[in-house]
């Protein structure tokens, strides 16, 4: 499986934890960033990861931040994806399997590596289990989105990447 993942400079060190893990497992990783610990913005790489799923480039998609909050909602705004934040194993098969969700988010700081490669397994294992009722309810829920230019436009983080590099931002 073909697999993007992203996350924000707090959890660099755990993303790339579970990049090798996903490694480990046969799967192809794409990491979209970030690769440091340097303060970034975070609903750039969340964008990637959910560009890459919506334009079929990657099976799947996985955002790590502090909560997991942050970068995921930044990746559900990407018309084409079914972002689910999960904490826990129940949760993550719930997703797929209901839901049919291709992007995952969770939180570095607040899962964990351990629990977080235990979420990733059962993920990854799961399959969607199609019924009419839940592919309606996924259509309903994929047309909230409109057509955006989430995936064309690529400067869409100019002005606060601008804003960052002059210092409007701070710790």
């Amino acid at each position: 499986m073909k697999i993007a993942i992203g996350c924000d400079h707090i959890v660099t060190d755990i993303k790339i934890k579970a990049a090798e893990f996903l490694k480990k497992q046969g799967h192809t990783v794409i990491d979209v960033g970030t690769h440091d610990f340097l303060r970034t913005h975070y609903p750039i790489f969340g964008r990637k990861v959910g560009k890459l799923v919506a334009e079929n480039e990657v099976d799947l998609g996985i955002c790590i931040c502090g909560t997991g909050v942050g970068i995921n909602t930044a990746a559900q705004k990407v018309k084409g994806v079914r972002g689910a934040l999960v904490c826990d194993v129940q949760t993550a098969i719930a997703a797929k399997e209901d839901f049919n969700a291709n992007v995952v988010g969770t939180g570095g700081r607040v899962v964990g590596v351990g629990t977080i490669e235990y979420i990733l397994d059962a993920f990854l294992k799961a399959e969607y289990k199609p019924t009419p009722e839940r592919n309606a309810l996924i259509q309903k829920i994929n047309n909230m989105i409109p057509a955006n230019d989430c995936i064309e436009n690529d400067n869409i983080f100019d002005e606060y990447l601008k804003k960052w590099q002059n210092g409007f931002y701070h710790d």
